[in-house]
């Protein structure tokens, strides 16, 4: 195991009707005028957005608002809310909605104390300082309502990238299992396999004896095999939901990659899949993951066994371990597709002549060396490869 430190100072405020305390915790975390930031449909149509701000008027905080996030969040509207925010002097930002929504919230939040481009910090520089953030969750998926990271999409070249920060992690979040009740099976599904990619993404480590991890990573992946067609059979299963709910945090607030290398490699080729064709991110990762893990299953061939065995229970062949990894990489590709998440490309809208671009905005665009990496190092031609995998 590596030396880490972790620091996770959030507030959870986990259960039905807790949305109605935002007012009470923004106050407890020192905010007097709040930014609103929202998508829009969902949160209006259900009247979310007006418990929150009936809460945040009975504190006595007062708040301007900012809609229009989309999935995928784009820098646009990130220019426009730190713009709003320093004209109206707000010192708190209040996300309401699901990672994409958490994502730019932070992004204003840091962009409004910094001098220079937000940009910056989704080019490498290290978010120190940023308004303090608060969330009302509306999906279980992104995991950003615990973590210290955001991804954006910059709109000048249509790629996306992530920047990271303590700064950043929402001084308190709330979770109601209930506000996700009225998702769409495929939305649903699409956060189910975020959830999954958190966990893989930190399972293929090069690290050695990192066992606590491992198994918290296992069980939190078993969690969401035995909730997730609980839940799209029955939508309204407030408690499958409540465990998918609490699995989407633990999954990506790092509690389980403290102490070992981590991949993201399946993160990065799926993020200009979702910029270029705006796709939602889970669909993309569910094409991605299979065919990332085939292609790299022969760096760590006993890795890719042991979560077959542990979390999909396949048999082990010892005397050909590939066996099994290969087994367990198909079991989680078939749950995948029982979910209703795509198999291929072309269910994605994707093409497979758009590769050469694709490898080369992952490969090349902003300032990166021709290559990504992770649990193994990837060129243009494993990229390319890779992305013909999923044709």
């Amino acid at each position: 195991m590596n030396d880490f430190h972790f620091y996770s100072p959030t507030w959870f405020e986990f259960g039905k009707e807790a949305e109605r305390k935002a007012g009470e915790l923004v106050k407890k975390f020192g905010g007097s005028k709040v930014l609103i930031h929202y998508g829009g449909g969902s949160v209006v149509r259900s009247g979310l957005l007006d418990r929150v701000k009936a809460s945040l008027e009975a504190a006595g905080v007062g708040y301007v608002e900012l809609g229009g996030v989309k999935p995928n969040p784009r820098s646009g509207l990130v220019y426009e809310g730190i713009e709003l925010c320093r004209k109206e002097k707000v010192d708190f930002v209040l996300a309401v909605g699901g990672g994409s929504t958490i994502d730019s919230s932070k992004a204003i939040a840091a962009g409004v104390v910094y001098e220079g481009d937000f940009w910056d910090f989704y080019s490498g520089k290290y978010i120190e300082k940023a308004l303090p953030v608060g969330t009302v969750l509306t999906i279980a998926a992104a995991g950003s309502e615990g973590s210290p990271d955001s991804v954006i999409t910059n709109e000048n070249g249509m790629f996306k990238r992530g920047a990271t920060g303590d700064a950043i992690r929402p001084r308190f979040s709330i979770l109601n299992p209930a506000l996700t009740q009225t998702l769409p099976p495929y939305q649903t599904a699409c956060g189910i396999t975020d959830i999954m990619a958190h966990l893989y993404e930190r399972y293929l480590t090069n690290t050695p004896e990192v066992e606590v991890t491992d198994r918290l990573i296992e069980a939190l992946l078993m969690t969401m095999i035995h909730e997730g067609p609980r839940v799209i059979e029955n939508p309204n299963n407030y408690e499958a939901r409540a465990n998918i709910m609490w699995a989407g945090m633990m999954a990506h607030n790092n509690s389980c990659g403290v102490g070992r290398s981590q991949d993201w490699n399946s993160h990065n080729i799926e993020h200009e899949l979702s910029a270029l064709y705006d796709c939602a991110h889970g669909a993309g990762l569910a094409v991605t993951m299979p065919a990332v893990f085939t292609y790299v299953m022969n760096h760590d061939v006993m890795r890719f066994a042991q979560v077959a065995v542990r979390v999909w229970g396949c048999s082990m062949d010892f005397q050909h371990p590939e066996v099994t990894a290969k087994a367990g990489i198909e079991a989680l590709r078939r749950f995948l597709i029982s979910i209703g998440m795509p198999k291929s490309f072309a269910e994605l809208g994707a093409k497979e002549e758009d590769i050469p671009k694709l490898v080369d905005v992952l490969c090349n665009g902003d300032g990166r060396p021709g290559s990504i990496s992770g649990f193994v190092t990837l060129n243009e031609e494993d990229c390319a490869n890779i992305y013909r995998l999923m044709v």
